[in-house]
């Protein structure tokens, strides 16, 4: 039976979650525009300093899982064995995000909660950008210290992140459709790699 965390990390633990479900449904009741830090920290029954100890913003509230993503994604990238092809590059992408699409619509209210917020708010949509050129930096960096030629490492994370959204745009905001759209995009590019060898 694994070991339980300190009691002090879980009490972090669990304001950061009081946080961000407050944050959440306050967005939900009037709109992020319309929702403050102070009114966050007030629902979420903890002071302003305990919110700027966990979060920068409200917009990173939204993103509350960015960084966890990003780690998770670079960790389970970094273990696959080095490639120098494209295709080779792109299969070992889809292989993770794939993984990831699973654990991301695992919460469906929440992801939908998110995909929502990020589609009718400008300056989140800008973040989430902001986050996709960061993913394509982690993998392009990580096949560059592997290897890969520079070709490789730069198209293959561009490639694999259109698969992403022309895959999350077809699942029309469904998590349960978001892994299967995602990985369909990935097998008709792939598909097309074939083709031209063929």
């Amino acid at each position: 039976m694994p070991e339980r965390p300190p009691l002090r990390q879980r009490k972090r633990q669990r304001a950061r979650e009081q946080i961000v479900e407050a944050a959440y449904a306050l967005f939900a009741e009037r709109g992020f525009g319309d929702v403050t830090v102070a009114d966050i920290a007030e629902r979420a029954e903890v002071g302003r300093t305990t919110f700027f100890r966990y979060f920068g913003d409200k917009q990173e509230v939204a993103f509350s899982d960015e960084q966890r993503i990003v780690e998770r994604l670079t960790e389970l990238h970094r273990a696959l064995p080095p490639v120098d092809d494209l295709a080779g590059a792109l299969a070992q992408i889809r292989e993770v995000v794939v993984l990831l699409c699973g654990e991301l619509a695992a919460d469906g209210e929440h992801y939908r909660a998110h995909e929502r917020l990020v589609r009718e708010n400008p300056e989140l949509r800008d973040r989430a950008a902001r986050k996709f050129h960061l993913l394509c930096e982690v993998f392009r960096d990580n096949m560059l210290a592997r290897g890969a030629p520079r070709e490789v490492a730069v198209l293959a994370p561009q490639l694999a992140l259109a698969c992403y959204r022309a895959g999350q745009e077809l699942s029309d905001g469904d998590p349960a459709a978001l892994t299967g759209a995602v990985d369909s995009a990935f097998a008709q590019v792939s598909e097309s790699f074939r083709s031209e060898v063929t």
